[in-house]
């Protein structure tokens, strides 16, 4: 098989970001790069990324879609959702740092993460190196926020972590960013990221 059947047949299978799947409608605006900002918080932790994308749908349903509606809830209350989302291991812990994000965001960049956006010549390291300062952003999380973002911040991209080109090298596929993503038809290389990702 071809790299272009490989990706096509990736796509048709496991075609869709994680942040689509939490129910977040991904724009350049406060609220949705917040929302994206939970799930990376979620997703750095040791729990399947199912989970993690339950857990985020589960607080976004009881309306902590923004840092101020987050270090509001009480925390018990986030444990709760956190729970009903599958994410026990972790909740206690978990509903703490949720709330020193909220927090974190609000005081250093005024609840928008739209303030740590690359600019033209801005790099990805930079917007790695602010991620990173957030409360339980690690560098991996860093890489999900990223290979998420690019579908409204296409400066970030082609971007593709460390998972996702792991994946396209036991496939067969180009494990260079700029080859594996003019393999993805026109607007799809988030897409592309988060199934090789799951294929993985």
């Amino acid at each position: 098989m071809g790299a272009a059947e490989t990706v096509r047949d990736l796509l048709a299978e496991h075609g869709r970001t994680y942040a689509d799947e939490a129910g977040i409608t991904l724009r350049d605006k406060p609220a949705p790069l917040y929302q994206l900002l939970v799930l990376t918080l979620l997703s750095s932790a040791r729990i399947s990324a199912d989970i993690a994308v339950a857990s985020a749908a589960e607080l976004f349903h009881a309306g902590w879609r923004t840092p101020e509606r987050m270090r509001a809830a009480t925390w018990q209350q986030r444990v709760d959702a956190l729970g009903r989302g599958g994410y026990r291991r972790y909740d206690e812990s978990t509903s703490t740092q949720l709330e020193k994000n909220a927090d974190f965001l609000l005081t250093r960049h005024h609840g928008d993460l739209r303030r740590i956006r690359p600019g033209r010549d801005g790099s990805v390291d930079d917007l790695v190196a602010a991620l990173t300062d957030f409360p339980r952003i690690g560098p991996t999380g860093a890489g999900i926020f990223c290979r998420e973002v690019q579908v409204v911040w296409p400066e970030v991209g082609p971007y593709f972590d460390d998972r996702a080109l792991g994946s396209a090298r036991e496939l067969g596929l180009p494990a260079d960013p700029e080859r594996l993503a003019s393999l993805a038809p026109r607007g799809r290389v988030a897409d592309l990221a988060a199934a090789l990702v799951r294929a993985g």
